[in-house]
């Protein structure tokens, strides 16, 4: 098997991707790099069985409706001031957002309608028309060639780190140690080291290959029209020992 991941950034020069090949005990890390433009991507998702992407690949469906009823002058479904605050959280967080924040304690996704991470998820979305036209099967849920991740909730599962933000040199060195038996880093391991969306590139990769084996939270049959509009985050239901 082959996974990639991939940090995707607005721009190339902060866009990481790595790919990792799998066999049965033992996993290499073949490609790490930064710097990484769309027809790169496109080739290594098309390569891969399967790729992890940190990036938002839908926005709440609320706030779509919402855009669409501002556009045409609809102002009706405004709220009130009594519950402003719970409307306005359902226009910026996504349902696998919120999923997220309920069984992942600390870890809460950036909200892709209100923070810098749209700028991210526009880029995606013109990512994900290519791959669809290049023949992939993109579907938001995780089904498909893609899946959508979050490396805090990743390492927060695995027992590698419960903080993420600040500085990842001691993550880097946690997940080193944690995969230390099977997972052959090679020249790649100063970048890890020093670069923080090579890091999370390296994290995607690895929760891609969960996703693969079926060791990542499915959204259910509830859940799942509104996953494949919005995204969905593959949190691991297991430890990294078992990804080999």
């Amino acid at each position: 098997m082959l996974t990639a991941g991939v940090d995707l950034a607005p721009t190339d020069e902060r866009t990481a991707l790595a790919t990792i090949a799998w066999s049965r005990g033992r996993a290499v890390l073949r490609e790490l790099a930064v710097g990484v433009p769309d027809a790169r991507i496109v080739t290594a998702v098309r390569n891969a069985d399967k790729t992890g992407l940190n990036c938002a690949l839908g926005w709440p469906e609320p706030f779509a409706a919402l855009i669409n009823a501002h556009r045409d002058g609809h102002t009706a479904s405004l709220p009130s001031k009594e519950n402003g605050a719970n409307w306005r959280r359902a226009m910026m967080y996504r349902a696998t957002d919120e999923a997220v924040r309920a069984t992942v304690p600390g870890v809460v996704p950036p909200s892709v309608s209100a923070d810098r991470q749209g700028h991210a998820a526009l880029r995606c979305a013109a990512l994900q028309a290519m791959l669809a036209r290049a023949g992939q099967d993109v579907d938001r849920s995780g089904a498909g060639a893609i899946v959508e991740t979050h490396p805090a909730a990743s390492l927060h599962r695995w027992g590698v780190t419960r903080r993420y933000k600040g500085r990842h040199e001691g993550l880097a060195a946690a997940l080193a140690d944690t995969t230390s038996g099977w997972l052959e880093l090679g020249a790649f391991a100063p970048l890890i080291a020093t670069n923080r969306d090579a890091f999370d590139a390296l994290v995607a990769a690895l929760t891609a290959r969960a996703t693969a084996l079926g060791l990542t939270v499915r959204p259910d049959a509830d859940e799942l029209p509104l996953a494949r509009i919005e995204g969905w985050i593959a949190v691991p239901t297991s430890d990294l020992a078992s990804l080999p």
